[in-house]
């Protein structure tokens, strides 16, 4: 009773005589599963038994949640290191004199041993009923997984408070938290996985495989393979490896020596260990059967409590990320459809060179509402040079509807330019906003719209804006400046007003630049320090292919988290006109 490992180890696990969910969790399910009227966690200290976990008490003992020794039976379970199951405690000689049986009403008694990571009897978890009673095997084997789960509970408590004394464990720990959480898909996650380990006890080998209806498949990182990997890539979940065994069964597998792999697992994964130089294998299972998680070494292991704890918590991280990596590998695969599928494919236009770049949000989970679009107008006569239509958008909003509205207006804008004898871009925004005052699609934008015309060998741009960040205009001449004329309402907004059309001539050598606010914006400075500097970009890349043009005006985006996605279009008037 007074073992000085077993006492630390129930002060480690931070339980007394006081309520505790997880540990009343476990008496509910006692007594749910077993039908009885009293299930007790019971923890034995030095003199006296603790019920952090209790259901069917009354009375002052209830309020108490503790007895005197005289009346416990969680002793003898902690004696004798094994069950005390007893159909009447009234007719058994050791207990026929406990003060349970009068005061607490203890007639039939089922108690299991519940232990610490080093085998240590903690206490027991027990069911008790008012009236004899003939425990069945089912009941005593339901008891017996409940407080299989319940130790191992105990087991990370007391793990996670040593872990607290564990510079190195709780480095680990952190560094998990934070790295598996910004892993961009499977292969990242891998990749992070294996950099997580350092120290003496580092694992050689970190492997990931994950469950498909075929069985298990490795996860494998194409920049750092090893030879067992190419060929051992699936195995059947009967296969007879660790890993597998650890699927199966669902359980934790340790194997720590390869002394041990021989004698319980196949020639197969003896010679697939044997090739990587690996000894000693740790398999945790991922929740739901999702996978296992295998860390290996290249020597014979000893297997440190606090150590397994860690790693069963870091794959538990790994779990969580593979399923977020799969849902946004999901979600993001129909939303970057979506969005690809509307992004505009340039034309082909005599005198003109054109260039779009589109740049998702930094977060994996978001798609925008940013978009561009370029196409000519039919000709009359038709021998008469094409007018182009430019037009640059944003929808508020960073999800699947914000793309699809965004969809939903460029359509719409592309008909309503199509459809004004003029091509009025003011004419088409106007449109806009009556259609948009119509339709319920609940969300604001901002437009650039325009049309670039051909006429006596020069190129004349008309626009109309929609409280979108004004164009800039390279011209060989003045060099950049903005195109400021605007309405400064968003579509949609109700307004009696009208938009208007501004105009300016685009003289060979021009560049064009339209673009949404994200190529500007920046948390550290205002918008207009933003669209000063993309001005200068503009100014000294003027001469440059417009692919490089654009790779300059957006250097620097990758590096910093965008919570805005960025368009960007680029139109040059060749020099010579047409």
């Amino acid at each position: 009773m007074r073992d000085p490992g077993r006492l630390e180890a129930l002060r480690l696990a931070g339980l007394t005589a006081a309520a505790d969910p997880g540990m009343d969790r476990f008496a509910r399910l006692v007594s749910r599963l077993l039908r009885v009227p009293v299930s007790l966690v019971s923890l034995l200290e030095v003199d006296r038994q603790v019920f952090p976990g209790m259901i069917g008490l009354s009375g002052p003992w209830a309020a108490r949640r503790e007895t005197p020794l005289s009346h416990s039976f969680c002793q003898h379970v902690v004696a004798d290191r094994k069950p005390l199951i007893l159909s009447d405690t009234r007719a058994h000689p050791r207990t026929c004199t406990s003060f349970a049986i009068p005061d607490l009403q203890v007639i039939a008694y089922a108690g299991m041993p519940l232990t610490d990571a080093d085998g240590r009897v903690l206490g027991s978890l027990c069911a008790i009923d008012h009236r004899p009673r003939e425990w069945t095997a089912d009941e005593l084997h339901d008891l017996e997984d409940l407080t299989a789960a319940c130790s191992m509970e105990l087991r990370l408590r007391i793990a996670s408070e040593l872990l607290q004394r564990d510079r190195d464990h709780a480095g680990i720990l952190l560094r998990a938290a934070v790295e598996l959480a910004h892993a961009r898909d499977l292969t990242d996650l891998t990749r992070r996985l294996r950099r997580l380990f350092q120290g003496p006890a580092e694992p050689a080998f970190v492997g990931l495989l994950l469950a498909d209806g075929q069985g298990l498949w490795r996860v494998i990182d194409p920049d750092d393979v090893s030879p067992a990997e190419s060929s051992i890539d699936r195995l059947g979940r009967d296969a007879a490896f660790p890993s597998a065994l650890a699927v199966r069964e669902q359980r934790t597998v340790f194997v720590p020596d390869r002394a041990a792999l021989v004698a319980g697992f196949g020639s197969e994964a003896v010679a697939g260990y044997d090739s990587l130089g690996l000894q000693s294998v740790l398999c945790v299972p991922l929740p739901n059967g999702h996978g296992v998680l295998t860390w290996c070494w290249s020597h014979p292991h000893v297997m440190a409590p606090t150590e397994e704890a860690v790693l069963t918590t870091v794959a538990g991280y790994v779990s969580q990320a593979v399923e977020r990596t799969r849902f946004v590998a999901n979600r993001l695969s129909a939303a970057e459809q979506l969005q690809a599928a509307m992004l505009t494919e340039l034309p082909d236009v005599p005198g003109l060179e054109m260039a779009a770049l589109y740049l998702p949000a930094a977060d994996q989970d978001m798609v925008g509402g940013d978009w561009y679009d370029a196409y000519p107008l039919p000709t009359a006569p038709p021998a008469a040079p094409p007018a182009l239509m430019i037009s640059i958008g944003d929808v508020i909003g960073h999800d699947v509807r914000a793309a699809t509205v965004m969809g939903q207006i460029r359509s719409m804008l592309r008909q309503a330019s199509l459809d004004d004898p003029a091509h009025s871009p003011a004419a088409a925004l106007n449109a806009i906003d009556k259609a948009i005052d119509v339709l319920p699609l609940g969300v604001g934008a901002t437009a650039v719209h325009a049309r670039l015309d051909l006429h006596a060998g020069r190129h004349r741009l008309t626009w109309s804006n929609a409280g979108h960040p004004p164009p800039l205009l390279y011209a060989p001449e003045s060099g950049v400046s903005p195109l400021a004329d605007h309405d400064l309402l968003l579509l949609g907004t109700s307004d009696d007003s009208s938009r208007h059309d501004h105009s300016r001539e685009l003289p060979p050598g021009s560049v064009l630049l339209l673009y949404t606010d994200g190529l500007v914006e920046r948390r550290d400075a205002d918008i207009d320090a933003g669209t000063a500097h993309t001005a200068s970009v503009l100014a000294r890349h003027c001469d440059a292919p417009l692919p490089l043009l654009l790779e300059a005006v957006s250097a620097g985006l990758a590096e910093i988290p965008r919570r805005d996605d960025v368009a960007v279009l680029a139109v040059r008037v060749a020099q010579g006109g047409r």
